[in-house]
C-alpha cells in the first residue's frame, strides 16, 4: 500500500511539474522528488547520493521503471534531441482518483515545488538541487562554504553560479518553511 502511496504522490508530482511548464523529463522528476522530501518533508523515503547532475536516486528510477511497466506513466518522444517527456496514463488518472485522501494530504506541498521548479530547465536544476544536497545532506552552513563545496563536487559550475544557486536555495528553503 505505501508503494501505491508513492506512486500517486509521484503521479500528482509529474502533474504539478507539467503545468508549471516542466519537459518532465526523469531529470525534472528526480530533482523535484528529491525537493520534495527535503524542503517539504514528504516521506517518499527514496535514498539520494549526488551523482552526474546533482541528487540521484536510483530507487527512484527503478520505482519510474515499474511504474511504466504497469502503465502509470508512459514516455513520449516529442523532439529527438531531448529525451523523453514522462505523462500519465489513463490508468495513472484512474488510480490518481482512488487516492485522493492521500493527494489531498500533500496537495499544497507538491503544488510549491511544482511551482517553484517546474519552469526550470535541466541546468538550473542541477546546481539548486546540489546547493540544497550541500546544505541538507552535508549540513554546510555557511555561504562561502557551500560555495566551494559545489565547486569542488561539480568543476563545470562556476563560483558566480554556485553562489546564485546558494542564494537561491536559501529563498526556497525560506519559502518552504514558511
Amino acid at each position: 500500500m505505501e508503494r501505491l502511496k508513492n506512486n500517486v504522490i509521484l503521479l500528482q508530482l509529474i502533474e504539478s511539474l507539467r503545468e508549471h511548464g516542466s519537459w518532465c523529463g526523469e531529470t525534472h522528476i528526480q530533482k523535484a522528488t528529491y525537493s520534495l522530501q527535503q524542503l517539504k518533508g514528504v516521506p517518499l523515503n527514496f535514498n539520494f547520493i549526488l551523482y552526474k547532475h546533482g541528487p540521484f536516486s536510483f530507487d527512484l528510477r527503478d520505482e519510474l521503471t515499474a511504474m511504466r511497466a504497469v502503465d502509470l506513466i508512459a514516455f513520449e518522444i516529442v523532439n529527438d534531441s531531448y529525451g523523453p517527456q514522462i505523462v500519465i496514463t489513463k490508468r495513472g488518472k484512474e488510480i490518481q482518483k482512488l487516492f485522493a485522501k492521500t493527494l489531498e494530504e500533500y496537495r499544497n506541498s507538491i503544488q510549491f515545488i511544482g511551482s517553484k521548479l517546474g519552469n526550470k530547465g535541466v541546468v538550473e536544476l542541477e546546481k539548486l538541487a546540489t546547493a540544497l544536497y550541500v546544505t541538507k545532506d552535508m549540513k554546510i552552513k555557511k555561504n562561502d562554504d557551500r560555495i566551494r563545496k559545489i565547486v569542488k563536487l561539480k568543476p563545470h559550475i562556476q563560483p558566480i553560479q554556485a553562489e546564485k544557486a546558494v542564494n537561491d536555495i536559501d529563498i526556497l528553503i525560506k519559502a518552504a518553511n514558511a
